[in-house]
């Protein structure tokens, strides 16, 4: 883990994080890479559900690893007024609150909005669900499966006339949280220009996500062809509909993926696999006419590649300045020099001892980069000290210790 050594775009902005698994802690790790302070919120016992996900080590994900780096972690049973006034009070000093509970759960529990702000009015509070936090399908639960369904992409993402597949990973969880990363970001210039001597630190604002809106809001031209022409998009497997030609192409020993769409490129790719009269067809030498016979170009590269391996097609892809690569395993990906030199695997040391892999922090900036500067925290691990930091006395302290209202971590323990 780096030392910090430059400034750090979102340094001394202070985050709570009440989110769970993927899509609000996701948005939390990410403003965390830049340098916010987030204090994550977690439920005693057995805490965020994705300290169990997946392949575990000692009992806790290394999944773990990546998505709490840079946060501390607090453990506080909402369901308890007394965890939750220790909640409104670390708000009352924050600058972002992220959440994705069933809307109106923070209502119930007295933090909505209006009662937050009414205590921090340059309060951005980043909502993020299934369905948003209005309209007639506000209150059904939401996971990001569903949502990449609602959204139209699991309808395209598979083989023709084959079941819909899944992406592979939790795309629409993922998504949500970029869109909420943006909407805070906004929201903190929004606010820096709106500070007056009554609103010293600006007006703060709600950001509201859903999971299937983010989903929609990248599925390109889908809407349009329909609005337009009637159009369903469906199913295309590796091809890419409308554009060609693009696929994925068998070799001796794999797959390897061309695109040789653009119209000098096209050219060069015909030329390079001895296709001459492709590459010099008039009807062939734009898009639109290359789409009608994508049949017959996909043949013509499928017949070079077949009986070459990936290794031979990606030297004549690369000699041609054809774009065109593999198909990576995550094995390829740890074994990549591209990846190491541009810092993209970053070792973690896990409290337990444990050094994994996780992937490094996008986007690129030249003047306050990202930093992994911390470990993911055990659960509780800073309980005691950002309760002491609100005042919290230390007789208070043990009350809510004694009620279970307050569970500290090793660390903790450790300075208590």
């Amino acid at each position: 883990m780096a030392e910090r050594t430059t400034p750090q775009s979102l340094s001394g902005i202070k985050v709570i994080e009440l989110g769970q698994l993927i899509a609000g802690p996701f948005a939390a790790k990410t403003l965390a890479d830049f340098g916010a302070d987030v204090i994550k919120i977690e439920p005693p016992g057995d805490g965020d559900p994705l300290r169990k996900w997946r392949l575990l080590h000692n009992g806790t994900s290394v999944w773990w690893q990546v998505q709490s780096r840079n946060k501390k972690s607090v453990a506080l049973d909402l369901r308890h007024e007394e965890g939750r006034a220790i909640v409104r009070r670390l708000i009352d000093d924050a600058d972002v609150l992220i959440e994705n509970f069933k809307p109106g759960t923070l209502e119930k529990w007295g933090m909505g909005y209006d009662a937050l702000s009414s205590t921090n009015p340059g309060l951005i509070m980043l909502r993020v669900s299934g369905y948003g936090q209005t309209g007639p399908y506000k209150d059904k639960p939401g996971f990001g499966v569903v949502a990449e369904a609602m959204g139209g992409l699991r309808h395209l993402t598979g083989e023709p006339g084959r079941v819909p597949v899944r992406v592979g990973v939790s795309i629409g969880d993922t998504l949500a949280s970029l869109h909420g990363v943006i909407g805070v970001l906004l929201a903190l210039n929004h606010r820096n220009n709106t500070r007056t001597a009554a609103h010293p630190k600006g007006v703060g604002q709600v950001i509201d996500v859903a999971l299937y809106e983010s989903v929609f809001n990248v599925m390109e031209s889908l809407l349009p062809e329909y609005s337009a022409f009637g159009t369903v998009r469906e199913a295309a497997g590796s091809a890419l509909p409308g554009i060609a030609p693009t696929n994925a192409y068998p070799c001796a020993d794999g797959y390897v993926l061309v695109a040789g769409n653009g119209d000098s490129i096209f050219r060069r790719l015909m030329t390079a696999i001895g296709r001459n009269d492709l590459a010099n067809d008039p009807t062939l030498a734009a898009n639109p006419g290359r789409v009608l016979r994508v049949a017959e170009l996909d043949a013509a590269i499928g017949a070079y590649t077949r009986s070459r391996s990936v290794a031979q097609v990606l030297a004549m892809l690369d000699a041609a300045d054809v774009p065109g690569g593999r198909i990576y395993t995550v094995k390829d990906i740890a074994e990549d020099p591209h990846y190491r030199a541009r810092e993209m695997i970053l070792p973690i040391t896990s409290a337990d001892g444990l050094t994994v892999e996780t992937p490094g922090i996008v986007p690129k900036l030249s003047a306050t980069p990202g930093a992994v500067t911390r470990r993911a925290p055990v659960l509780g691990e800073d309980t005691l000290a950002t309760l002491r930091q609100v005042g919290v006395t230390e007789a208070q302290i043990t009350a809510l210790r004694e009620l279970g209202v307050v569970v500290a971590g090793s660390a903790d323990d450790r300075s208590a």
